[in-house]
């Protein structure tokens, strides 16, 4: 099942993101998810199977372009078809608002993430990605 994240799911989307190697010490996963719940858009979505959260997706919308983030599943789970689930639903969701494109980053040494999104008809984009921290976590 695909469903809304709830507050009680934090400990174990925090695990799921660990548990793929999402989580970086730069970030604080907890902050992330305060942050997002902050904003509540309901762009923030947990597969959940036999009672356990193994998946998550968090999408954005500004009203110009969507972005997917922290689209994880479990190893255990992976390969099973609910990357491809969850990713289709934060598509139909940003769809549903009206979002004419969706951007994602990847890192450069995930070559397993890049031929998913690739399967998925995602294609690099020519652009330069740049940030900026304005919070240390």
């Amino acid at each position: 099942m695909i469903r809304p994240f709830q507050l009680d799911d934090a400990d174990e989307v925090v695990g799921v993101w660990q548990a793929a190697g999402l989580v970086r010490p730069w970030n604080d996963p907890y902050e992330d998810i305060a942050r997002k719940v902050e904003v509540g858009d309901g762009l923030f979505l947990v597969a959940e199977h036999d009672g356990k959260v193994i998946g998550t997706v968090m999408a954005g919308y500004d009203g110009h372009r969507g972005w997917i983030y922290y689209l994880a599943v479990r190893p255990p789970h992976q390969r099973g078809g609910w990357g491809s689930r969850l990713l289709a639903a934060a598509e139909q969701m940003l769809a549903e608002r009206g979002c004419p494109k969706i951007n994602l980053q990847v890192r450069t040494d995930n070559r397993e993430a890049v031929g998913f999104y690739t399967a998925a008809g995602y294609t690099p984009d020519a652009v330069t990605s740049l940030g900026k921290r304005l919070v240390i976590d």
